[in-house]
C-alpha cells in the first residue's frame, strides 16, 4: 500500500506519516521544505523498512499542485491513501488584512484539496479501492474568519464526496480535530496560552482516530469524546449565539483558527 500525505513534515501530517509507516505503508510525502522532507524520509525508511518518495511543492501555486496531481494520477504507481493535510492559519482581521494571504489560505486549504482529490480518485475508483482523508477542523462549524469558512468547505465537500463514492470501494473522511499541539499556532503568531491543558489533543491521537474512522467508512471523524460532544452541541446551537462567539474569538486574535 502507498499513501500520499501533504503537509507531512510537522504536526498532524507528520503523525499520519508515522502511523502509516509503522503499519508498513510506503509513502509519498509532500511539503515545501526539501531538507525536512529528506530527513523525515531517511528516518522513516530506517525505522520501518519502507520506501519513501519526497515531493517538494508549494500547494498555494498551480505548479506545486500540478507536481502532486501528476504523481497521484500516475497509473503505474498507484496511490491507495491520500491525506490532504497541508494548511495554515492567518491571524488578521479580514477587512484590514492582507488579501493575498487570505487568497493563499484558500488556495492551500480549498483549491489544493479539490485538485489533489480530483487527481487521485479516478484511479482509485477504477481499482475499486482507496481512501481519501481530508483534515478539516471543528472550527468549520464556527463563524470565525476565513479559516473556519475554508474548513467548513472541506467538511461539506468530503461528506458529499462520500455519498458520490458509495458502492465504489473508495471512501472519503473528514477529520475534524479541536486544538491540537502542532506548529500551527506558533506559525500564525497566535497566543493560545489562555486555553487549559485539557483542551489540547495529541497529533498522534488525531491521526490514529482519523485512520480508524476512514477504515470504518465514516464520513466525519471528530477525535476525542470531549470534542465530539462539543461538535454536536455547536451544530444545535442557535446561529446568533455562534456569531457572538465568533465575534469574541475575532477580538481575541483567534480568527485564523
Amino acid at each position: 500500500m502507498t499513501a500520499c500525505i501533504t503537509g507531512a513534515t510537522a504536526g498532524i501530517g507528520l503523525a499520519f506519516a508515522e502511523e502509516l509507516a509503522a503499519e508498513g505503508s510506503d509513502l509519498v510525502l509532500v511539503a515545501r521544505s526539501t531538507d525536512r522532507l529528506e530527513a523525515l524520509a531517511e528516518r522513516l525508511e530506517a525505522e520501518h523498512g519502507i520506501t519513501v518518495e519526497v515531493l517538494t511543492a508549494d500547494l498555494a501555486t498551480g505548479a506545486g499542485c500540478m507536481t502532486v496531481m501528476d504523481r497521484l494520477a500516475d497509473p503505474t504507481r498507484p496511490i491507495d491513501v491520500l491525506v490532504n493535510n497541508a494548511g495554515f492559519g492567518v491571524n488578521q482581521p479580514f477587512i484590514a488584512g492582507n488579501l493575498a494571504e487570505e487568497e493563499r489560505l484558500l488556495d492551500v486549504l480549498v483549491r489544493a484539496t479539490l485538485r489533489l482529490t480530483h487527481a487521485a480518485l479516478p484511479g482509485m475508483v477504477q481499482r475499486g479501492r482507496g481512501t481519501v482523508v481530508n483534515v478539516s477542523s471543528i472550527a468549520g462549524w464556527m463563524p470565525i474568519g476565513t479559516y473556519s469558512a475554508a474548513k467548513s468547505w472541506v467538511t461539506v465537500f468530503t461528506e458529499g464526496l462520500g455519498a458520490e463514492l458509495a458502492g465504489t470501494g473508495v471512501t472519503a473522511t473528514a477529520v475534524c480535530p479541536g486544538f491540537t499541539r502542532t506548529e500551527f499556532h506558533e506559525r500564525a503568531d497566535m497566543d493560545v496560552s489562555v486555553f487549559p491543558a485539557w483542551t489540547w489533543l495529541d497529533s498522534q491521537r488525531v491521526a490514529r482516530e482519523g485512520l480508524a474512522a476512514a477504515r470504518a467508512g465514516r464520513a466525519v471523524s471528530v477525535p476525542s469524546k470531549r470534542y465530539s460532544a462539543l461538535a454536536l452541541a455547536v451544530q444545535f446551537t442557535p446561529r446568533p449565539l455562534l456569531r457572538r462567539a465568533g465575534t469574541l474569538a475575532s477580538r481575541s486574535g483567534l480568527a485564523g483558527k
